[in-house]
Formats: structure tokens, C-alpha cells, sequence
């Protein structure tokens, strides 16, 4: 039976890079589970539902077609909006949580990333890593991904955005985002990409052990 690993933070905090960086060290499948959001908020622009008709998100979620993670608009910055919007929704939390704990439930083990992973997901999980940032540093971040589009005005508006999504994310009432108990704290604040890799894997093996 393998570790399950659950990766957890704010937008933009290095998570998904930290949890891709573990799957691979560690040999196991990895769940980005912030995409399941993203492709619910894609199919509900495609078939015009609101993003706050909770009943007709909840049945898009609940028969989500699964290439749609591999479109290449799931990680257009519309489709990010819409997410945002919709991981609030009760019935679209409620309609992924079971693909979510059977991924994490498998035998061999995983890694997932996401908001509610060492909470919701998976409480039980070996070890939960909760990562985080300054909110400008996130936000550089992000405005930097995006080609440092529209100079200083656009790392103004990422800023706004960055703020906002933490709020939607830390204020709603279906799995708001916060550090479990048991969590270990991955300040990526001051650290690079690679730093910041390294920093998570020492991490894993102190709790885990080495690969095998």
C-alpha cells in the first residue's frame, strides 16, 4: 500500500508544480484536482449554464466528460474565472467527491493537489503539505505566467484577482480552503520553483521515508 499525499494552497502558492514534483519522486499517480473544476466550468460555458444554477452543475459534474481535461481551453484564464466561481458550488463539491477519495483511495497510492485535499478528501492521508506565499508574490507569479500581460496594470489586476479567489476560496461554506491540523506549513515565499521542489521532497522522505 502506497502513501497517499495530499498538496493544498491558495492559487498560484506552487502546489500543482510541488505535487507533480512528489508523484514523480515517489512513483505515483497525481490528481490535479483544481482541472475537474476548471473542466465542469468548461462544459458549463459550452451548454450555457450559469455559474450559479447549483442543479445544473451539479448533473455536469456528475456526468463530466473526462477529455475534457485535455482540451486546451480548460487553462484559458475565462475558464479559470468560471472555475473560481463554480468550486463553491455545493452540488459540484458534492458530484466530484467520490472520483476524488477513489482516486486517492488506490492501492498503490497518490498524490493529489487542490484546497480541501487533507480536510476533505483525503483526512486520512500520510502526509498533507499546506503551501502558501504572499499574496504579491502570487500574484507576480501568476501575471508572470501569463507574459507579464498589460505591464503594471495587469499585476495590478492579477493582484485583485488573487485577492478575490482567496476570498471565495477561504469564505465559502462547502470546503473552504484552510490548513488541516496535521499539515506541515511550505512557506514558498522566498524560494524558486527548484528550491521550493526540493524543500517538499526533503519533506516527504523525513515523513515517508526514501522512494523505494
Amino acid at each position: 500500500m502506497g502513501p497517499v499525499i495530499a498538496v493544498d494552497g491558495p492559487a498560484a502558492s506552487g502546489k500543482g508544480t510541488i505535487a507533480r514534483a512528489l508523484a514523480q519522486h515517489f512513483g505515483l499517480p497525481h490528481l490535479d484536482t483544481g482541472a475537474l473544476y476548471r473542466a465542469v466550468a468548461l462544459a458549463a460555458a459550452r451548454a450555457q449554464v450559469a455559474t450559479d444554477d447549483g442543479p445544473a452543475l451539479g448533473r455536469l459534474a456528475s456526468g463530466l466528460d473526462l477529455s475534457l481535461l485535455e482540451d486546451p481551453d480548460l487553462r484559458s484564464a475565462d475558464t479559470a474565472q468560471r472555475a473560481s466561481c463554480i468550486s463553491a458550488c455545493p452540488e459540484v463539491r458534492q458530484a466530484l467527491l467520490a472520483f476524488q477519495r477513489d482516486f486517492a483511495a488506490q492501492a498503490g497510492g497518490a498524490v493529489l493537489d487542490g484546497r480541501d485535499i487533507g480536510t476533505v478528501i483525503a483526512p486520512d492521508a500520510e502526509l498533507k503539505l499546506f503551501v502558501t506565499a504572499a499574496p504579491e508574490v502570487r500574484a507576480r507569479r501568476r501575471w508572470l505566467e501569463l507574459g507579464a500581460a498589460g505591464g503594471l496594470a495587469g499585476l495590478a489586476a492579477v493582484a485583485a484577482e488573487i485577492r478575490a479567489r482567496d476570498a471565495r476560496d477561504q469564505d465559502r461554506a462547502a470546503a473552504p480552503l484552510r490548513m488541516a491540523d496535521d499539515a506541515i506549513l511550505l512557506d514558498t515565499t522566498d524560494l524558486d520553483k527548484d528550491m521550493a521542489v526540493r524543500r517538499a521532497i526533503e519533506l516527504a522522505i523525513s515523513r515517508l521515508g526514501p522512494a523505494s
